[in-house]
């Protein structure tokens, strides 16, 4: 299992691993895809149940504050927390979009969503940083579109942030 990041080096990889990318999200609205994602983390084992509630609480007061929704297929909701020690990141698709308030009004396809500890502040604008220079690329969107399951996304993502 790869947590990784180091305050010097983040890449999208390092956060995720297989059991954190899910290759066709059921939600299609905004933050019932995000309640699925943080769902997906405590049905794993990568959040405690416990933490469920309050990193919702979290995520749901940072898009109220503006939605994540970057543009070009993409978001990346994200928050703090006193409940994880490490960036914890999980990659969702949805084949048929999800209404993410978007700034550019078109539907989402691809959400990471990460919660960073708040003792690490500074982490977080290098993690945006990280996945939106992936995502950033037309090309990458599209293999990722095509892939066909979470293990061909997981090394779409690991070539292209190695």
């Amino acid at each position: 299992m790869s947590d990784a990041t180091t305050e010097n080096e983040i890449s999208l990889a390092a956060m995720l691993e297989v059991e954190r990318v899910l290759a066709s999200m059921e939600a299609t609205e905004h933050f019932p895809a995000i309640e699925e994602l943080v769902g997906h983390l405590v049905a794993i084992g990568s959040l405690e149940e416990a933490v469920q509630e309050p990193i919702l609480e979290a995520l749901r007061d940072r898009e109220d504050q503006r939605s994540t929704g970057i543009g070009n297929g993409v978001a990346i909701p994200h928050c703090f927390s006193e409940d994880v020690e490490k960036v914890t990141a999980i990659f969702g698709r949805s084949e048929d979009g999800i209404d993410f308030c978007a700034l550019d009004r078109a539907p989402v396809h691809f959400v990471v969503l990460f919660i960073v500890p708040k003792s690490q502040y500074a982490l977080h604008l290098k993690t945006l940083a990280a996945i939106a220079k992936i995502l950033n690329s037309a090309e990458t969107r599209e293999s990722l579109a095509e892939a066909p399951d979470s293990e061909a996304i997981y090394e779409i993502l690991s070539t292209k942030s190695a």
